[in-house]
């Protein structure tokens, strides 16, 4: 079928977010034994991002992430591929926003500098932003 190229970077993102699911939930359950539930429950201001170590709290955050704005790159990929506009410099595209995403995660996860990973989310928004420029074109 013609235009739905861009379907695989978008099941390829997909997946990343399932992995980095299992490593957040891996290295979290490897931490409970260090926290008192009861803090949790009697005090409303406590969160797991005050009991548990950054580094494991870095994967919550990259996967919370991973569930904002790659959204829009879901429903975009969905359209362009409708549209049958799905192939070639999109589908480009498309693969870039999701190495630049995949990248962010391992920035983020492992030492979580703010500079590259600033750079990694700022190259992966101007990818979206061209992938929706192109969906508006066709569109409107």
């Amino acid at each position: 079928m013609t235009g739905v190229a861009i379907l695989q970077p978008a099941v390829a993102l997909a997946a990343w977010t399932m992995v980095m699911w299992f490593w957040l939930y891996g290295s979290r359950i490897s931490s409970f034994g260090k926290v008192d539930p009861e803090e949790l429950i009697d005090d409303p201001h406590v969160s797991l991002d005050h009991v548990l170590p950054p580094q494991v709290e870095w994967k919550a955050h990259n996967y919370r992430h991973l569930l904002q704005d790659p959204v829009i790159f879901y429903a975009i990929s969905l359209t362009l591929a409708f549209l049958r506009l799905g192939d070639g410099l999109n589908t480009q595209v498309a693969w870039a926003y999701v190495v630049f995403r995949v990248l962010h995660s391992i920035v983020q996860t492992t030492f979580n500098q703010m500079v590259p990973r600033f750079a990694l989310y700022a190259l992966s928004s101007f990818c979206l932003m061209f992938l929706v420029a192109r969906a508006a074109l066709a569109m409107f």
